[in-house]
């Protein structure tokens, strides 16, 4: 049993080792360019246009410092703004997978080639989920507007309150004069740049929000690799495409933050599977998971969820296979089970890491202890 722990220990920290030095930069240069981009810069450029809306919202997503957990309710504020239903998908889907510490990480554990083809890929999936939702949207409006065309004899007899263009005349500028005051307040007050914001939202706001899913992630990839004997997990991928359908169907439901996800995506390629089935688990996963499929279906209605869902899936699996096809002779994985001694640098950073976690998770319970005995005390007195 003290082997198993030891090896355990070992497994944690080589994972740890090898991605924290990139979470710890990451998260640094995500907070810088939280000071540089105004607030307001997403909302603004998004537009109503659908194909333009779609790609542009792709684009604005890759370099926005924003987790898998804090992208749903921005999305919502995208919805209610006007965007698109394909402009928000593709939000949904390009923002946590391309973050600046999602790409700096995804180099630690998995090289250069296999980051610039996760993050090109994953453009590729977004933009081709807003457009398909997009025509699909456009289809169903004409349907409907074949099916409900409305009395002419009726308009005809019709006041000024029941005539749309009057109301799209007089009604509408009120709403856009509107948004336009309230958009020209918040980008009138100027953004000074603050070092300690920097820090402040890159160690506490973005490392709060990733924290558990990063801990749990690096306990699933550690206990993977001690407790399961490489002989069976190669059994398990064995067969290629049966292994990619398995991993879609954990990864779909299954919450994974994009950073958090890749030591289990490590430990599953150090056990003996495929990198193209690695990159499904972190397309899908950090792109798809229950409570993010329920808002979907909740904000965009059921026709949008199977659209996000069966088009995410669907690429998923081709990029996989194409991965795996072209470049199945490269060494991907940048660990290795004989990587025993890591630099001091890495478990310097190993060690900051670390603590930031443990005093995160361990804050509430702390909270909680403290406004008990100031409670007892209030009462005492």
């Amino acid at each position: 049993m003290n082997d198993y722990l030891i090896e355990f220990v070992d497994k944690f920290f080589l994972l740890t080792d090898a991605m924290s030095i990139y979470i710890m930069l990451g998260l640094f240069f995500a907070g810088i360019l939280k000071q540089i981009i105004p607030n307001d810069f997403v909302s603004k450029n998004l537009g109503n246009d659908s194909t333009g809306s779609v790609i542009k919202a792709t684009i604005f997503g890759i370099p926005l410092p924003v987790c898998s957990c804090s992208v749903i309710p921005i999305a919502q504020g995208l919805k209610k703004e006007g965007a698109s239903k394909g402009a928000v998908q593709s939000f949904l889907i390009s923002t946590p997978i391309t973050g600046v510490d999602s790409i700096l990480a995804t180099f630690s554990f998995f090289g250069l080639i296999f980051t610039v083809y996760r993050v090109v890929s994953s453009i590729i999936i977004a933009i081709c989920v807003g457009l398909i939702q997009n025509f699909i949207e456009k289809k169903e409006i004409k349907k409907e507007e074949k099916t409900s065309k409305p009395n002419p004899m009726f308009f005809a007899s019709s006041t000024k309150v029941n005539n749309p263009s009057f109301s799209l005349k007089n009604d509408t500028p009120k709403e856009t004069d509107k948004g336009n005051s309230c958009c020209s307040s918040s980008s009138s007050s100027s953004k000074t740049f603050s070092f300690k914001n920097v820090f402040t939202y890159a160690y506490k706001t973005l490392f709060e929000d990733m924290v558990k899913a990063l801990f749990i992630g690096l306990l699933l990839g550690a206990l993977f690799t001690t407790f399961v004997p490489k002989e069976y997990s190669s059994l398990l991928f064995e067969n290629q495409i049966l292994t990619y359908f398995i991993i879609l169907i954990v990864a779909i439901p299954l919450y994974t933050c994009a950073t958090a996800s890749l030591p289990i995506a490590a430990a599953f390629m150090l056990q003996g599977m495929s990198a193209g089935a690695a990159f499904i688990f972190l397309t899908a996963g950090p792109a798809t998971s229950a409570v993010t499929m329920s808002i979907i279906y909740k904000m965009l209605g059921r026709t949008s969820l199977i659209i996000y869902v069966s088009t995410i899936a669907t690429l998923s699996l081709i990029f996989g296979f194409v991965f795996d096809t072209f470049f199945d002779s490269l060494q991907i994985l940048n660990i290795a089970h004989d990587m025993e001694e890591a630099s001091i640098i890495n478990r310097t950073f190993s060690i900051i890491m670390l603590l930031l976690i443990f005093y995160y998770l361990l804050k509430p319970i702390f909270t909680k202890n403290v406004k008990k005995e100031s409670c007892c005390s209030s009462k005492g007195n």
